[in-house]
């Protein structure tokens, strides 16, 4: 797994998305992580000192892994590129049919109305 930095982890994710628009799929995941092993971590704790999070965002295609660690005063500006790339590959996606309001309840109305036998129609017994 290849740690980049947050503009060529965009690029890259860039690549991918562009590579798999016909067949395949990129899966991304958000963690948080201090970026350091738990033994250190548990004695920075029993010190009291201050444990740094970051965000850990991974991202892969099934065959290639890339991922890239975000401070928490760069998230906002990480987060606003990270929705401009999505923005620009979700075209992909199919789009749901909408019914206008107005047509599906006249439609209703006429379904109503075929299927009410009127009262001529009623053969005596």
């Amino acid at each position: 797994m290849v740690l980049l930095q947050p503009d060529p982890f965009l690029n890259e994710l860039t690549s991918m998305y562009e590579r798999t628009t016909e067949k395949g799929s990129v899966w991304v995941t958000f963690k948080r992580s201090s970026m350091k092993a738990k033994v250190v971590r548990n004695k920075m704790t029993t010190e009291g000192e201050s444990i740094e999070y970051r965000c850990l965002i991974r991202a892969t295609d099934g065959k290639k892994t890339i991922s890239t660690s975000v401070s928490a005063k760069d998230h906002q500006r990480f987060q606003a590129s990270y929705a401009t790339v999505l923005k620009a590959h979700m075209h992909a996606l199919k789009k749901r049919e909408r019914k206008d309001k107005k047509k599906a309840a006249d439609g209703d109305k006429k379904q109503e109305a075929v299927k009410k036998p009127s009262s001529s129609n009623k053969a005596s017994v």
